[in-house]
């Protein structure tokens, strides 16, 4: 890796861990995280956790196949942060099945729990229809699940 080269998260068992930390530009006239920043977190998260698994999400969108959508949300907020916190996105995959993937999300700071979330992502073709995703994503995505893990 070259010193210019963007960090990137890792897994830690079947965990993705993404570091942030919060800048001006996140925060509201009171200080704290404005609430939508905890949703573009998250969103850097997945999309470096595809990454880092091996799905190669631009190439996909480039040849036709389609691309990942938001399909479901669920987000609960538990305290703030504010700025200059150093934030981790933990994000689990908790559930594969053809054409989607449900995702755990939690943004913590010093092992506080601050923001909880259940994604739904869908696979969709260019047309905006779900499909079925590539063969070798779900595969990547067993592998780093708690269920690719052996017991």
């Amino acid at each position: 890796m070259t010193p210019d080269t963007p960090q990137s998260g890792r897994f830690v068992g079947g965990e993705h861990r993404f570091a942030v930390r919060v800048y001006f530009e996140d925060t509201d006239l009171s200080g704290v995280v404005y609430h939508a920043n905890y949703l573009r977190y998250m969103e850097r998260a997945r999309s470096d956790m595809l990454r880092v698994a091996g799905v190669d999400q631009r190439a996909a969108h480039e040849a036709g196949e389609g691309a990942y959508v938001v399909r479901d949300l669920r987000i609960r907020y538990a305290a703030p942060a504010r700025l200059d916190d150093a934030l981790v996105v933990v994000s689990t995959i908790t559930r594969i099945r053809a054409a989607s993937v449900d995702i755990h999300q939690r943004v913590m700071r010093d092992g506080v729990v601050l923001t909880d979330a259940q994604v739904e992502v869908a696979f969709v073709a260019p047309s905006g229809r779900a499909r079925r995703q590539p063969a070798k994503w779900v595969e990547a995505f067993d592998a780093v699940s708690e269920k690719g893990k052996p017991s």
